[in-house]
């Protein structure tokens, strides 16, 4: 890999700013990544994610925005539930 996994750790964590993300590796070169949305309380954390899948700055910015789009769903309201009655 061309890109050290301390700088592949920091452009992870910048991508989700102003969130609160942690990266952390294995001794099997596999990343995990915790978000932390404190505004909506959102928290997603994906591991076993292959480093040497990260090569490219394409592959990282991808991951940013697939873990982004799923926070997001995470912090919408589910519309597909009946209105509650009281």
């Amino acid at each position: 890999m061309a890109i050290s996994m301390l700088e592949l750790r920091h452009i992870i964590e910048s991508g989700f700013l102003p969130l609160e993300c942690r990266c952390t590796t294995s001794a099997t070169n596999e990343l995990t990544i915790e978000i932390l949305d404190r505004t909506t309380g959102a928290n997603l954390a994906v591991g076993g994610i292959d480093v040497a899948t990260l090569g490219t700055s394409r592959a990282i910015s991808e991951l940013i925005g697939e873990l982004r789009a799923e926070l997001s769903a995470m912090s919408q309201p589910n519309t597909h539930l009946p209105p509650q009655t009281a």
